[in-house]
């Protein structure tokens, strides 16, 4: 078993995913405020590769982006990044990046490096699974998990396939269109986890749009995972983020806590 799955061995247990660029506001934020997420019972850290192009995402984490790669941001200091973190986190850590950082670095030389400095898998937007072979065969060389996005318009051929093939958890967008916190779910949130639940016991984890201890409470009643991004990037851009960041990852540890138990 990976270290990702076994994130989901608990009976019960919902996870805590949340998402931050690497960089912003600087690389020593990065490196301090993932500790405060462990600690607050955050269960896996999605680390954001920035890209110059990140069309799944919204103006939070493009701005986020722009900021990180005007400031030397490169794939190679994001490695540097995660090494650094495997020295004192013990959760695992995934790099949410688009196929071009991927290509340009060279796809074995990468899941290679992934492998030596302990990043546990990879979710890459941009890339559908019908052209993620070469990416998937050479990550799993190197014990790297390739995970799959599904989103509510996904067909039901493309949910058995993205069930098939996706290693860790699958990715659940609960929305259409980009990240970014939103005031509501979409009412249909639970039918589209139950829909592609009958295709797997891969866990299904929800990101996009959740932004309130409210919101993740009632994603943890259907889901496996629940991932935070947007939000916590508005936070990090404030003055003095990290206790802020640690009272809404605890908050969010709490909601999901309870809503696990419903």
């Amino acid at each position: 078993m990976s270290n990702i799955g076994k994130v989901f061995t608990t009976p019960g247990h919902r996870a805590l995913i949340t998402y931050l660029t690497v960089g912003y506001p600087d690389i020593e934020t990065t490196l301090k405020v993932v500790p405060v997420l462990e600690s607050c019972g955050c269960d896996l850290i999605e680390l954001g590769i920035p890209f110059s192009d990140p069309l799944a995402d919204g103006t939070t984490i493009q701005q986020a982006s722009y900021h990180s790669l005007s400031h030397g941001t490169t794939p190679a200091k994001c490695l540097e990044v995660a090494e650094s973190l495997r020295g004192n986190t013990s959760i695992p850590i995934v790099f949410m990046t688009y196929y071009n950082p991927i290509h340009s670095y060279g796809v074995e030389a990468f899941c290679r490096e992934c492998e030596r400095v302990g990043v546990s898998g990879l979710i890459v937007p941009d890339l559908p699974p019908e052209e993620g072979a070469d990416l998937e065969d050479m990550a799993k060389r190197h014990s790297v998990d390739v995970i799959y996005l599904l989103a509510p318009t996904s067909t039901e051929e493309r949910v058995r396939e993205v069930a098939a093939r996706s290693r860790g958890f699958i990715y659940l967008v609960s929305l259409t269109g980009v990240t970014g916190a939103r005031e509501n779910l979409p009412s249909e949130l639970e039918d589209f986890v139950r829909r592609v639940r009958e295709h797997t016991t891969t866990p299904l984890c929800v990101g996009f749009g959740i932004s309130t201890p409210e919101q993740a409470r009632r994603v943890a009643q259907v889901a496996d995972g629940v991932i935070i991004g947007s939000r916590l990037m508005q936070l990090l851009g404030e003055e003095n983020p990290l206790p802020k960041v640690e009272a809404f990852a605890s908050s969010l540890r709490s909601a999901i806590s309870d809503g696990s138990r419903r």
